[in-house]
């Protein structure tokens, strides 16, 4: 069954900028749910209208077996939504917060204290209790955000971007607590993150999408096998020297796609260990300095970087 399915979304706003162009995606009830892009890609407005705060231009969209266009009220009460600005009063202690969350959405209180002591049990927040809110950390003051929003038992919870700014420490916490809501709730979360190990770690799906269609969707390891060979990395000491035997290694491998990263040259290789002997005599022929070769299998990013390359040669 699926939580969230669109199709054909089209948004063009007034000033004529088309930011969602017959896009499609499918979101597994009780998944994580990663969707990547570019900024500008669209990615603001899609979480906008999935969590209603927008209008399709056109298209269908249904959330949880209902229209999110008929049935808007009903969808939202069984949404939440965690922005990148936290909706923590911070004048308010912790357990103050989530009662007067609990009192927007008529939660009973005996229930509402019942749901408040398993959340903050199962966040990890129990110890910060006695302590004022505007003393937290950025991390913990995200997941307090998220235990709010999860008041409301909502099926559906959008994350956008919870980890941003976070040290791998919190990161960490993060990921633990985003599994624990999709495994012991069995809420369906929908993420928007620019770190590519973060999704390819969480996600059952992930979704990338540029210049408002989507390109590709699938699990991770569908992902990385959309790119059916492995490369060649040299690693030089500097770039400047990558830098300049690239136009050499490029004319030596003739057709293969040769490109320059940092200090590295990358080269596409169907036939990764024949290439790897080829190259290495060469480099070793022609007097060629340089750290280390090695055969690399494609990653997460290696997908994106593929997908979302500028046409003008942008990657």
């Amino acid at each position: 069954m699926y939580a969230i399915q669109a199709e054909n979304i089209d948004k063009k706003y007034k000033n004529g900028v088309q930011a969602l162009n017959n896009f499609n995606l499918s979101v597994k009830t009780g998944e994580i749910f990663s969707l990547l892009g570019q900024n500008g890609a669209g990615k603001s407005t899609l979480i906008r209208i999935l969590t209603t705060y927008l209008k399709p231009t056109s298209g269908t969209i249904t959330m949880l077996g209902k229209d999110i266009i008929r049935e808007t009220a009903t969808i939202r009460s069984e949404i939440a939504c965690v922005a990148q600005q936290t909706s923590i009063d911070m004048y308010l202690s912790l357990v103050e917060n989530m009662m007067f969350q609990s009192q927007l959405y008529r939660i009973p209180k005996a229930e509402a204290k019942k749901r408040m002591e398993i959340l903050i049990s199962d966040f990890g927040l129990k110890e910060y209790i006695e302590y004022p809110v505007s003393s937290y950390s950025g991390g913990v003051k995200r997941r307090l955000d998220i235990a709010l929003n999860m008041m409301s038992k909502p099926k559906v919870l959008f994350l956008d971007e919870p980890t941003v700014g976070m040290d791998i420490q919190s990161r960490m916490t993060m990921w633990k607590m985003m599994r624990k809501i999709r495994d012991d709730f069995g809420t369906t979360i929908f993420l928007t993150t620019h770190y590519l190990e973060e999704a390819d770690s969480l996600s059952d799906t992930i979704c990338i999408m540029k210049d408002g269609k989507e390109v590709i969707q699938g699990t991770p390891f569908e992902l990385r096998t959309y790119i059916k060979h492995d490369t060649l990395q040299i690693k030089f000491i500097t770039h400047a020297e990558a830098k300049k035997y690239i136009t050499t290694i490029t004319e030596f491998c003739s057709l293969k796609e040769v490109r320059l990263q940092n200090d590295t040259i990358i080269i596409n290789t169907k036939d990764s260990h024949a290439d790897l002997k080829k190259v290495n005599c060469f480099l070793i022929e022609n007097h060629i300095s340089y750290n280390g070769i090695q055969i690399v299998q494609p990653t997460l990013e290696d997908v994106f970087l593929r997908l979302t390359a500028k046409d003008e040669g942008g990657m």
